[in-house]
């Protein structure tokens, strides 16, 4: 019985589509991912157990670093123009003379940590000067002197009509006083509802949070 010849086929495959493919998948998401925006300081926060996330859009961030300095930064989702607003509101009521180049870059890196009068002095820095310089925080040591009032005053005004997260965020050696005094900049500006950041921990066994989060 003649035996039956099985035709061979090549195993080889242009791989060409695939690559381009793959290439055009990786270029997608790097063009739409949101970058998490840049702190000031880093700060180890006290832990907590939380029910869900902060939302961290649209929102004004106040840090409070180990050694007392406290900072604030403006986080959008994506309409700059508050961060403008606000920047150019402080440029003319306190008189800064920040240039338009000062204010594109405070827009694109809306983090302050100096006093306002020292605000133009920094902007004017390089990025290599910036990252070499240790901002002394912004003053909050009495009513008088609570610059981080103003700040939240027309950060409020500039996002006026639409939906803010006031966020807190506290290194865990930090000391009251200060978190008192930007309590204190908060009231002033009848704002009495914020969040607190922190570290997530793990629900405690037998809780109704831990019996939840076990059936998903």
């Amino acid at each position: 019985m003649p035996r039956v010849k099985i035709a061979k086929k090549a195993t080889d495959y242009d791989m060409t589509p695939f690559v381009d493919v793959a290439f055009l998948i990786l270029t997608f998401f790097i063009m739409a991912t949101k970058f998490k925006p840049p702190e000031a300081v880093e700060i180890t926060t006290p832990n907590s157990v939380s029910s869900k996330e902060l939302e961290q859009k649209d929102a004004l961030l106040i840090s409070v670093d180990k050694e007392g300095r406290v900072f604030f930064t403006i986080q959008v989702e994506k309409d700059q123009a508050p961060i403008q607003a606000i920047i150019q509101n402080m440029n003319t009521s306190r008189n800064l003379g920040l240039t338009n180049a000062e204010i594109a870059a405070f827009v694109k890196e809306p983090v302050v940590g100096v006093p306002i009068g020292q605000l133009k002095q920094y902007m004017a820095l390089s990025d290599a000067q910036k990252k070499n310089f240790k901002m002394p925080g912004i003053p909050v040591l009495d009513s008088a002197t609570n610059e981080l009032f103003l700040w939240i005053r027309d950060a409020k005004s500039a996002f006026a009509g639409k939906p803010i997260n006031y966020l807190i965020k506290g290194d865990n050696n930090s000391k009251y006083p200060v978190f008192k005094n930007v309590l204190s900049a908060f009231k002033r500006n009848e704002e009495f509802k914020f969040k607190l950041i922190t570290s997530p921990e793990d629900v405690p066994a037998g809780t109704d949070l831990y019996k939840e989060r076990n059936k998903r």
